[in-house]
């Protein structure tokens, strides 16, 4: 076994936990821990853990492992060192700096928000929890929780989604399947990091309510559910205040009126004073001497502690939050590990990875049958997408560049450089497909010259076009069109061949204008590192789809509250504002803006098609004390064993703001014939209505409607509930 520098220290938990550290008893409460440990500390060792050091280029500690960040230990005391990574969609290598680790390269956030499964969440932060654990590492850069309020921002693809209580249910069981393997896991990008263009400065503008109603609900159900050890402020401002600076939001909201007992980081670049971050509830700065104009947390807040303009009071708790954290994920007494390649675990890790994209790929259109191939099939034209050599991914800090199967399997694609390289998974649907057909004959051209590609579509019995769109991290795109003119190939085909099949890789909806010509769409989002395997098994039968959409899928970008944004993509006509007005939707993102305003999507939010049937029937409603409960039965009608997942959606009184909201789900696995009682317990936020004067959230007296369906447009069985008005607690 290998030891990593980063455990240096000897985990004083094998001494006397009763005697010279009694803070290591593990019979006390992570907070009692933590209190002893910070009245044992000196000055210098309080501010030693208060501020990270960049791990990667010339400023890297000599001991750290090369990644995000670091914090050396404190042996005295016991207290181990923090090796922080990166680990959105799984832990990542930057440079493939640290030798001979790899790790699973997860799909894409709003594919495991299309499974909307909680166990599939849940094993996907787990998977990420273990190998970053193996590699020598106990934080985690993770727990991605940003609404998708726009389909162009070029980070939705590390997201969960529009809805609030989808996005912060399936985050949160992420973040606890992090934390179950003693890695403490960030909770991302606090508050309003909605776009990516001009983040480091824009203010994103909205109303307090609408604020709690949306993004900030999302946040909240994240951290009930995950309870992550950090929250990482984002970098953009929120009516005028830095993310970082927010008193509102992070003293206010998150400390007090969430009580969050854990520690506030922030974004790699984010921090702009000293005393105002530390007093508005700034816990950690990070990397500041690469990323900041100044080591803000070193000598000017020393400075503002010894002039009492922060008090000493607040510096033990920023102490006090971070050690807190620590202790309650296991993380003293299970240090990291750095350790060999384990082809066991690595397999499990594959396997999860395949089972995110096989139940989040969303089957958008099969008109005709034309999906699952039939076992007749004899030949078949693979088009495009570089679908001979994998499936593509997101760029940016989250990209998962080193795994098992190497390293991209394209090279030379621009950007070469941050956010780049481009990355495609060596996961190949071609050769996946071939494995599966092995008695058909399937040929294979890139697309490039779309005579060819049309005469290869023509001569076979089924065309599939592998259709992708890359985005990244720092940049949004600059529309909802595929680029390189990969609408005009799908149009040749479709013409060439009336049975073709759209494998769409990307970020989010984009424009369908050749979809009246092809039978067949399946949304495969960023597969992952099995996404070959996976689209095989899906296009093939050998896997039921059984994804529905996380977001609404516009017809195009005039159904959108903001069609124009200057300043997108990377080399934009126009300069970027230094204000993104998010008041014009409120807290009506997704498909509540699409009900407010009468318009009809692309997709509803929840659609997703199957190889079998479903009916629902029978659903009743019951207020038991403080909750609300609906009861139904699902069938399978159909002829394939398949996954349904029966949303609840309430009806608000007439004449509210928000005519619809999402208020409860769940996944039902069913064989051909089956039928199941479903019992759901429906969140009484989505209820309620938050009140800004006196910080509450209040069910208002009336008549409600709670409609059972299979996508947010799906207008089946519906029951009517009489509530009185009450506060929730």
């Amino acid at each position: 076994m290998l030891v990593c520098a980063l455990l240096v220290a000897t985990p004083a938990f094998a001494q006397d936990a009763t005697g010279a550290q009694p803070w290591m008893d593990v019979g006390k409460s992570p907070d009692a821990r933590a209190a002893l440990l910070v009245a044992a500390m000196t000055q210098d060792e309080k501010f030693a853990l208060i501020r990270s050091r960049f791990a990667i280029g010339e400023k890297k500690p000599e001991e750290a492992l090369t990644a995000a960040g670091y914090v050396a230990p404190i042996p005295r005391l016991g207290i181990p060192a923090q090796g922080l990574v990166d680990a959105g969609l799984g832990v990542t290598n930057p440079g493939g700096a640290r030798a001979g680790d790899h790790a699973t390269a997860m799909p894409s956030g709003p594919m495991t928000a299309s499974t909307w499964s909680r166990d599939i969440a849940f094993k996907g932060g787990e998977t990420m929890g273990r190998e970053a654990w193996r590699q020598g590492f106990n934080v985690l850069l993770a727990g991605s929780v940003n609404l998708q309020r726009d389909p162009r921002n070029g980070r939705n693809f590390e997201y969960a989604g529009e809805d609030p209580l989808l996005a912060g249910t399936l985050v949160g069981e992420s973040i606890r399947g992090v934390q179950s393997q003693h890695v403490l896991s960030t909770m991302k990008h606090y508050a309003l990091n909605d776009m990516e263009t001009a983040r480091n400065f824009h203010s994103a503008q909205i109303g307090d309510r609408a604020m709690h109603e949306s993004d900030l609900l999302a946040f909240h159900v994240a951290i009930e559910i995950g309870q992550p050890g950090s929250v990482m402020c984002s970098y953009n401002r929120i009516n005028g205040t830095y993310g970082c600076e927010h008193e509102e939001l992070l003293n206010n909201v998150l400390k007090r009126d969430w009580r969050y007992p854990g520690y506030v980081m922030s974004d790699w670049g984010g921090v702009h004073s000293a005393s105002k971050a530390a007093n508005a509830g700034l816990d950690q700065q990070s990397a500041g001497e690469v990323f900041d104009k100044a080591v803000y947390f070193d000598g000017p807040l020393r400075m503002a502690v010894g002039a009492g303009v922060v008090p000493q009071a607040r510096l033990d708790d920023m102490v006090h939050r971070i050690l807190r954290s620590f202790i309650a994920v296991g993380a003293f007494e299970h240090p990291p590990q750095r350790q060999p390649v384990d082809d066991a675990l690595d397999a499990i890790g594959f396997d999860v990875a395949q089972r995110t994209a096989e139940a989040g790929a969303v089957l958008l259109r099969n008109e005709n049958g034309v999906l699952p191939l039939a076992p007749g099939v004899r030949r078949i034209a693979v088009i495009g997408g570089h679908a001979d050599k994998g499936v593509i991914a997101g760029g940016g800090s989250s990209m998962v560049g080193w795994t098992s199967r190497g390293t991209s399997a394209v090279t030379g694609l621009a950007p070469t450089t941050w956010p780049g390289p481009v990355m495609f998974q060596p996961s190949s649907p071609l050769l996946a497909l071939r494995d599966a057909l092995p008695d058909a004959r399937i040929d294979y051209v890139d697309g490039r010259d779309r005579a060819a590609a049309a005469r290869l579509a023509r001569e076979a019995d089924v065309a599939i076009v592998f259709a992708t769109q890359w985005a990244a991290e720092s940049v949004d795109l600059p529309d909802m069109r595929l680029p390189d003119g990969q609408d005009a190939l799908i149009a040749a085909v479709a013409a060439a061949n009336p049975r073709s099949v759209v494998v769409l890789q990307t970020n989010g909806p984009v424009e369908l204008p050749w979809l009246d010509a092809v039978p067949g769409v399946l949304q495969a989002w960023y597969p992952g590192i099995r996404g070959g395997e996976a689209i095989a098994r899906l296009l093939t039968g050998a896997a039921n789809p059984s994804g529905h959409l996380p977001v609404t899928w516009p017809v195009d970008v005039s159904q959108l509250p903001r069609p124009t944004i200057p300043g997108l993509g990377f080399k934009p006509a126009q300069k970027p504002e230094d204000t993104i007005d998010y008041d014009i939707e409120g807290a009506n993102v997704g498909y509540r803006w699409f009900a407010a305003k009468g318009l009809t999507p692309r997709y509803a939010f929840g659609h997703g098609l199957s190889y079998t049937t479903f009916a629902t029937s029978d659903l009743q409603l019951h207020a038991e004390g403080d909750r609300i409960v609906a009861r139904f039965s699902v069938r399978n009608t159909g002829e394939r064993a398949g996954a349904a997942v029966p949303q609840l959606y309430v009806h608000l009184p007439q004449g509210h703001a928000t005519p619809m909201r999402l208020a409860g789900w769940d996944r039902v696995e069913l064989q051909p014939g089956e039928t199941r009682e479903v019992e759901v317990a429906l969140a009484p936020r989505l209820f309620a209505d938050y009140h800004p004067d006196d910080r509450s959230w209040r069910i208002a007296a009336g008549d409600y409607t709670v409609v059972l369906g299979q996508s947010a447009a799906d207008t089946g069985a519906r029951a009517a509930l009489t509530l009185p008005a009450r506060r929730l607690d």
